[in-house]
């Protein structure tokens, strides 16, 4: 069976997270973060977030996995590690994005994650 084109959406921006804030999203885009950070609500505040560093100058993602990524017509959820590196430190954590898709980009984005409390405690240090 062939993937949904959301599916494929969130598999491209996945893979090319440097277009993500350009080519993937709506400009009135919903993004919100995990933990305490408050959402950002447009595509403007996207841009201006990654021009900043995104998650500060000190950490640095270096990898991440793809378990699954399923869709329909207004939706698509994302399975993925992450490990981002701080000094000599890695961490590495699972959530699940979920996406609303709205005239083939994404219009909201949520994640949540197996242990918030953690990944706080990373980036606050």
């Amino acid at each position: 069976m062939e993937e949904h084109p959301n599916a494929r959406l969130i598999r491209e921006m996945i893979d090319d997270p440097v277009r993500y804030e350009v080519d993937f999203v709506t400009d009135d885009v919903e993004w919100h973060f995990i933990g305490p950070i408050p959402p950002l609500h447009s595509k403007a505040e996207l841009l201006a977030r990654q021009a900043a560093g995104g998650s500060g100058p000190q950490f640095k993602q270096i990898g991440q996995t793809t378990h699954d990524v399923v869709a329909n017509d207004g939706h698509a959820i994302a399975l993925l590690e992450t490990t981002f590196q701080k000094g000599d430190e890695n961490f590495t954590y699972r959530t699940a994005e979920i996406y609303h898709i709205r005239d083939g980009k994404i219009s909201a984005r949520w994640a949540f994650a197996e242990d918030t409390e953690a990944i706080n405690r990373f980036f606050a240090s």
